[in-house]
C-alpha cells in the first residue's frame, strides 16, 4: 500500500499536479479533469509546442508551462503522465525515483515485464502508481456492474469500441513502429480488455485478429480478440476505425437475461467540448474508486428528476431515455436508466489514495494483467492461432 502523502508544508493545502503532455489525452481529459476536482491544483505543464502552451495559459492561468518533464519533479507533489505511449514507462521511472506518486495513462506500458518493473519500483519507493483506466467509469459500464445479479451466469460478454475514419489522421498511433505502441490494439483494446478482466476475471486463452485496412499506416486499424475466462465466460471485443455501421456497445447474454446497449458514453464528447463536472457531481458515494454504489431511480419518483429522467444532481455523465439499454429476454424486454458516468471519481479516487492511503483507483498490477493479455493477442494475431495466457504471465 503506498503511503500517505503529506504536503511539505504540513498542513491541507492542495496536491500539486505536473502534467506531462497536453496532446488529445493531456488537454481533453487529464487537465480538466485535474482543475475540477476538490484537493488538486494543476501547477504545471509540459508541452514544446507553442499553439498547445497558449492553450495551457488559457484554459488554466495557473499552471505554469515548462519545457521538459524533469522540470516537473521539484514543482509537483504528483505527476501526470499523458505523453505518447512509448514514453511512459521512462518518464514514469524517473518520477518515482523522483520520490513521487504516478498517474500514468493507459496502455501502462508496451509490455508486461516493463510494467512489472514499474509496480516493483513503485512498491520498493512507497509509492502511488495508477493507471488513468477511465472507462472503468462509463455509464454503461456502472450500469452493467448493477444488473449482473438480474442477468445470472454471463456465458459470453460482447463490447465494442467501434469508429468510422476512413481517412487516416497520421501521426505514431497510426504510422509509427513497434516502439510507439499504437494501433486500435492497444489504444481501445486497452479499455476493453480492462473491463472484461475488471467484470469476469483472469484469462486462460487468447484469440485474436489485428488487421491494416487502410492505405498509408502500418499498424492494426481493426481488431478482434476472443477470451476465455476462468470463470467460464467468453469475452468476444472489437475495435475498429473503419466501422461504417458500428455494433451494439454491449450486447451481454445471461443464464436469465441479457443486456444490449447502443451508443458510446457522452462524457468524452463534453470534455471535448470544453466541459467540466461539477462541485454537485463529486462526492457520490462512499468509495471513490468505484460507481456502482449509486441506487437506481424509481422511475415513479418524477420530483427528483430533470427532462431526461435523471436525478438532477447527476447532470455530468448523464444520458437521455432514447440512449438506455435493454434488459430481459425474448418477450420480455425493457429499458434501464443508464448510470451516471463519473471520470471524475478517478481522480476523487488519486486524492484519497494520497490523503488517505486508501487503495489507488486502478491498481498497477492490475494493468499488468491487461498487458500480459494484450501481449498474447498481439501474439495470436501474428500466429493466427490461440495463445494459452500463462505462457505469458499473469
Amino acid at each position: 500500500m503506498p503511503s500517505p502523502l503529506t504536503p511539505s508544508s504540513g498542513d491541507t493545502s492542495d496536491i500539486r499536479v505536473g502534467l506531462a503532455g497536453f496532446g488529445p489525452a493531456g488537454s481533453f481529459f487529464h487537465a480538466p479533469l485535474i482543475a475540477a476536482t476538490p484537493g488538486l491544483r494543476l501547477s504545471a505543464v509540459v508541452t514544446r509546442d507553442p499553439g498547445r502552451a497558449g492553450r495551457v495559459r488559457a484554459d488554466h492561468p495557473g499552471a505554469e508551462v515548462v519545457a521538459a518533464a524533469e522540470d516537473l519533479w521539484d514543482a509537483c507533489d504528483l505527476v501526470v503522465i499523458a505523453t505518447p505511449n512509448r514514453t511512459h514507462v521512462p518518464l514514469a521511472a524517473e518520477a518515482l525515483k523522483a520520490g513521487l506518486p504516478v498517474v500514468v495513462d493507459k496502455p501502462l506500458a508496451g509490455a508486461a515485464d516493463e510494467a512489472r518493473d514499474l509496480v516493483r519500483l513503485a512498491r520498493d519507493r512507497g509509492l502511488m502508481l495508477t493507471v488513468f483506466q477511465n472507462r472503468r467509469w462509463d455509464g454503461d459500464f456502472l450500469t452493467l456492474r448493477r444488473l449482473l445479479p438480474e442477468l445470472g451466469e454471463v456465458r459470453r460478454f460482447e463490447s465494442r469500441f467501434e469508429r468510422w475514419r476512413p481517412v487516416p489522421k497520421g501521426g505514431w498511433r497510426e504510422a509509427g513502429g513497434p516502439e510507439d505502441v499504437g494501433g486500435t490494439l492497444f489504444d481501445l483494446g486497452s479499455h476493453l480488455v480492462d473491463q472484461a478482466l475488471t467484470l469476469f476475471g483472469p484469462v486462460t486463452h487468447v484469440y485474436a485478429e489485428a488487421d491494416v485496412r487502410r492505405a498509408g499506416i502500418r499498424n492494426d486499424d481493426d481488431a478482434f480478440v476472443a477470451l476465455t475466462h476462468r470463470s467460464g465466460t467468453r469475452s468476444h471485443l472489437w475495435m475498429s476505425a473503419v466501422a461504417g455501421l458500428p455494433g451494439p456497445r454491449l450486447r451481454v447474454l445471461g443464464s436469465r437475461a441479457a443486456y444490449v446497449k447502443w451508443g458510446l458514453d457522452p462524457q468524452e464528447e463534453r470534455l471535448r467540448a470544453g466541459e467540466r463536472p461539477g462541485p454537485a457531481d463529486f462526492g457520490h458515494g462512499e468509495d471513490p474508486r468505484d460507481g456502482w454504489d449509486v441506487e437506481p431511480l424509481d422511475p415513479r419518483d418524477t420530483e427528483r428528476r430533470d427532462g431526461w429522467g435523471t436525478e438532477q444532481r447527476d447532470s455530468w455523465g448523464t444520458e437521455p431515455p432514447e440512449r438506455w439499454g435493454t434488459l430481459g429476454a425474448e418477450g420480455d424486454v425493457r429499458p434501464v436508466r443508464t448510470e451516471p458516468g463519473a471520470y471524475q471519481r478517478f481522480y476523487e479516487g488519486v486524492v484519497a489514495c494520497l490523503r488517505d492511503g486508501a487503495p489507488p483507483p486502478v491498481p498497477a498490477e492490475e494493468a499488468v494483467a491487461a498487458i500480459a493479455v494484450l501481449e498474447a493477442a498481439r501474439l495470436s494475431a501474428s500466429l493466427g492461432q490461440v495463445v494459452p495466457l500463462p505462457a505469458h504471465g499473469e
